[in-house]
């Protein structure tokens, strides 16, 4: 069989505030929320979902409700809730101004730094994403 042509789109993100969390990123990166729902009928007011596209339209990232949710912890020991994946995003030029930013919007920075030249960050959530210079 020949593999299909695939084409990733973006992740989708699970969180306990999903429309905030998609303000959060809507705000740190400059997308647009493209769509929204809030919570779905007999759910908490907490649940929701939300799509953000990149200006370019060829990324998305989708935020939706994740009621047991917790967050990953970084670095993660036996037994805690482990990081499965992250986002990397790149800044023009100054890092530092790129941490500011993110720090600014809402997001902390991780205890845990692994290496120079890329900052470890935590999104509102709890969720470790990474800013590195990009060009």
């Amino acid at each position: 069989m020949e593999r299909p042509r695939f084409r990733l789109s973006g992740p989708t993100i699970g969180a306990r505030a999903p429309l905030a969390l998609a303000r959060f990123y809507s705000d740190l990166l400059g997308w647009p929320i493209e769509r929204s729902e809030g919570a779905r009928p007999g759910r908490p007011e907490e649940d929701g979902w939300a799509l953000l596209r990149s200006p370019d339209g060829q990324t998305k990232i989708e935020v939706q409700w994740e009621p047991h949710g917790r967050p990953p912890a970084w670095p993660a020991a036996d037994g805690d809730v482990a990081m499965l994946m992250h986002l990397d995003i790149g800044v023009e030029g100054d890092l530092d101004a790129g941490v500011r930013w993110a720090l600014e919007r809402g997001a902390t920075e991780a205890g845990h730094q692994p290496q120079p030249g890329v900052r470890v960050m935590l999104d509102p959530e709890g969720n470790p994403f990474c800013l590195f210079v990009d060009g």
